[in-house]
């Protein structure tokens, strides 16, 4: 977008969906977190892309950083991060032709391939983690306070849906 709007576009569209369909506040809000999520998605990637890399791909480093031996099944990998096991593939197979993971096998399941972090990978996930939280990872505006209790919203609507067990 080249210009703010004067006006609050989604604030407009929820008078209108009162005044001619009904109550709006479920509107309104969905409509907010999607333009949120546009906005943050395309920070984001600004941040990444000096770094050549994708959301998808950050995360996964970031979650083999976070494992005690620096590799996980792909299998696991899918669970953790959420994806379809195709996605993961995905995510493992350019990751790998960057030299940022390598596939081992299992010690002692041959049915299983490990995918582990390689040094380049870890400098590369520590320059991209700067790059993103110096940009608050694109969630601008809010007070520390204010993040952690949209935090704790989204996440009462992820549990809600079935995302995860406590």
């Amino acid at each position: 977008m080249s210009r703010p709007l004067p006006f609050d576009p989604i604030a407009r569209a929820a008078q209108l969906w009162e005044a001619r369909i009904g109550p709006s506040e479920t509107m309104a809000a969905v409509t907010g977190i999607m333009r949120v999520q546009q906005i943050i998605q395309s920070a984001v990637d600004g941040a990444l892309k000096p770094h050549g890399l994708t959301f998808a791909r950050y995360e996964a480093l970031v979650l083999l950083t976070f494992a005690r031996a620096s590799r996980l099944p792909m299998r696991v990998m899918g669970e953790r991060l959420q994806l379809h096991p195709t996605s993961v593939t995905n995510i493992v197979d350019r990751l790998e032709k960057d030299g940022l993971v390598k596939r081992v096998p299992h010690p002692t399941d041959r049915r299983t391939t490990l995918v582990e972090i390689t040094d380049e990978g870890r400098a590369r996930r520590e320059e991209a983690t700067k790059a993103v939280t110096e940009i608050d990872f694109g969630l601008t505006g809010l007070t520390g306070k204010q993040t952690e209790q949209l935090t704790d919203l989204l996440t009462k609507v992820r549990k809600a849906t079935g995302d995860f067990t406590e």
